[in-house]
């Protein structure tokens, strides 16, 4: 059956009427507890200070943000979902979640992680001033993939977020982080 534009734009609406409705459920059941989250995360800045071309946004960043495990999965309408810590140096500054709902030509599953390098002090308020961040409004993010990852030095860091992925596993093409809101919580 051919899909005209109509039915296309029905089935959007759908889709972002149930994204909503979503999004007003209680939290999932399945939230890690802290001491998973502390876990999960040591792990991962042991793996991306491990990582080359890290070195320079750690020097430089205000702030990371480290989901160890977002988990992500979709067939047309598509989520994700994971726990995370942000470090101020080497200081715990507070638990979230980013969960973020996709619709399009997707299909899979997979498991990533992802850093947010916060460069600048304004970055890091926008996150810690609201009760949720939607990504795509406020600073600019910047995605790091190896390739862009190897050109990165002190002098061409200018942009006030970098995200980095790692830790891939899966069949998705990639980790989407347009859309998507990081919030604090207060883990178990």
């Amino acid at each position: 059956m051919p899909i005209d534009r109509r039915t296309l734009a029905r089935h959007a609406a759908l889709a972002l009427t149930g994204g909503s409705l979503l999004s007003t459920l209680p939290r999932p059941s399945y939230a890690a507890s802290r001491a998973e989250i502390d876990a999960q995360t040591n792990a991962a800045l042991t793996t991306l200070r491990g990582m080359p071309n890290t070195a320079p946004l750690f020097e430089r960043a205000q702030a990371v943000l480290i989901f160890p495990r977002i988990v992500s999965g979709g067939l047309i309408v598509g989520g994700q979902y994971g726990e995370g810590i942000l470090f101020r140096g080497n200081e715990r500054q507070g638990y979230y979640r980013i969960a973020g709902a996709s619709f399009g030509l997707q299909a899979g599953a997979q498991v990533a992680g992802l850093a947010m390098f916060f460069m600048t002090d304004e970055a890091l308020r926008a996150l810690q001033a609201a009760d949720g961040w939607e990504i795509g409004t406020g600073p600019s993010v910047v995605a790091l993939d190896r390739g862009v990852q190897a050109n990165v030095t002190a002098t061409t860091l200018r942009e006030p977020v970098y995200a980095v992925t790692f830790g891939q596993e899966g069949l998705m093409a990639a980790l989407t982080i347009n859309g998507t809101k990081i919030s604090p919580f207060n883990p178990v």
